[in-house]
């Protein structure tokens, strides 16, 4: 059988992935949206601080790499891939919005990931450093695959999260990241797969990709403590009252209310297995179930059917 027709074949069998319209109304979601629980609420509310422009320069890098994809299949998954983070970035953003109508302003905080994903992280390496073009892209495309396999395991954890449920967590909060979660896990495999295909061959490729882990794990840790601190800092309905404190997480994660450490921290060694691929992480039938039933996703669908009828 030709290429050609291998490439037809496995398109065919390859599950497609696209983006989808939602459509959420915050109007009704309170400022502590996991009742009694701010430290839990501010830790998760730390997504909204860092995806809005993460997600921006994911799509900025993967539009750097679309000319190096040859694999026709692969293509098709990487522009999925990117209006699906594409869409991700504008609902957090609103999310910022309405975090900010609450009185809980972000821009001290968000004007620092601006800068890390824009300057530190951008097109052009910071400082003037020395680095060809070809590698410092492969160095990002290799950031982006280690932040993916994080987000793989928390859209797996969220999905799965019924003490979010049992706590009486806002229903349209509790969509919005089973949602996202879902579309990562459904996603999960086409970072890692876009660095693979465009990041060399060998040895100098998974040196790379450890490389990428072992700058996002420690940064990212170090954003997220930040960003939790930040939030609870400020927020007016605390007024100073409570401080974030490992004390407090672990209360969080012991009712279910967050990710475990060990969830967190296991996903690392997995990753750096020569043999690993991310499609190992979660279940595709699970995300796909929550997609085809996500009130904000089937609210859309019905607001475009009515405006085709009109």
């Amino acid at each position: 059988m030709s290429t050609e027709k291998n490439a037809d074949t496995r398109a065919e069998e390859h599950y497609r992935i696209v983006p989808r319209r939602v459509s959420f109304d915050w109007d009704e979601t309170p400022l502590h949206w996991i009742p009694d629980e701010p430290t839990a609420t501010h830790v998760i509310n730390v997504l909204h601080l860092l995806l809005p422009a993460g997600e921006r320069w994911f799509v900025k890098v993967f539009k750097e790499g679309l000319p190096l994809v040859t694999d026709p299949v692969l293509l098709k998954d990487v522009k999925g891939f990117m209006g699906q983070e594409a869409t991700h970035s504008v609902q957090h953003a609103h999310v910022l919005d309405h975090l900010a109508a609450q009185h809980l302003d972000t821009a001290a905080f968000t004007k620092y990931v601006d800068f890390l994903f824009e300057k530190l992280l951008g097109e052009e390496p910071p400082l003037g450093a020395p680095i060809p073009t070809q590698e410092w892209l492969r160095f990002r495309l290799s950031v982006v695959a280690a932040i993916e396999q994080f987000t793989a395991v928390l859209g797996n954890w969220v999905l799965h999260a019924e003490g979010l449920d049992r706590a009486g967590a806002d229903e349209v909060m509790l969509d919005l990241l089973r949602w996202h979660g879902a579309e990562e896990v459904e996603h999960r495999a086409v970072a890692f797969d876009m660095y693979q295909h465009c990041g060399g061959t060998g040895a100098p490729r998974y040196a790379r990709r450890i490389a990428g882990m072992a700058v996002t794990a420690p940064v990212m840790l170090y954003l997220w403590i930040w960003g939790t601190a930040y939030l609870i800092r400020h927020d007016p309905q605390l007024a100073g009252r409570l401080r974030y404190s490992l004390a407090g997480h672990n209360k969080a994660v012991a009712k279910g209310l967050l990710p475990t450490w060990r969830e967190l921290g296991t996903a690392i060694p997995r990753y750096l297995r020569r043999s690993y691929h991310p499609s190992q992480e979660g279940s595709l039938r699970k995300a796909v179930e929550y997609l085809a039933q996500s009130p904000a996703a089937r609210a859309a669908a019905a607001a475009v059917g009515r405006a085709a009828i009109a």
